[in-house]
């Protein structure tokens, strides 16, 4: 059974939010001639690497509630300029749409169980496909989502 990651998604107020971040660093590696690859920096490096590389995702908490996830293909720690230690998980660029799942506010990230992970909505994100951002906010809010 895979294991996965949740993390909160801060400074995106939408999916849609995310995915022009990760277009917008995608391009700008491109661009510098670097290998593009769509990858979040966090400080604590995962104990248990193996299980998240056997076929897990990170979830992204948005305003209170997972709406996405991305696989994850690496992780990668370093040292920073600074010498703190610190990790890359590398994900795939994609979204994965999923159901919404209320999560209060934590920082960092945690282990997130297959069996406690929400559903995929579909194989492809596409917002404009499903209700208003706002209006789906508020239905997840209600548990009516």
């Amino acid at each position: 059974m895979a294991l996965h990651l949740v993390k909160l998604c801060v400074g995106c107020d939408s999916v849609q939010d995310l995915q022009d971040w990760i277009d917008e660093r995608m391009a700008a590696m491109r661009r510098a001639g670097e290998a593009a690859e769509q990858r979040h920096t966090t400080r604590m490096v995962p104990k248990r690497v193996d299980e998240l590389l056997d076929g897990g995702s990170l979830y992204w908490v948005i305003r209170g509630s997972v709406q996405v996830r991305q696989r994850l293909l690496a992780i990668r720690p370093f040292r920073d300029g600074d010498g703190i230690q610190r990790c890359h998980l590398v994900l795939e660029p994609a979204l994965v749409a999923t159901e919404w799942q209320p999560r209060r506010a934590f920082q960092g990230w945690r282990y997130l169980d297959q069996r406690d992970a929400p559903a995929d909505l579909g194989s492809a994100l596409s917002e404009a496909d499903g209700l208003p951002p706002a209006l789906s906010r508020a239905l997840a809010e209600l548990g009516l989502l």
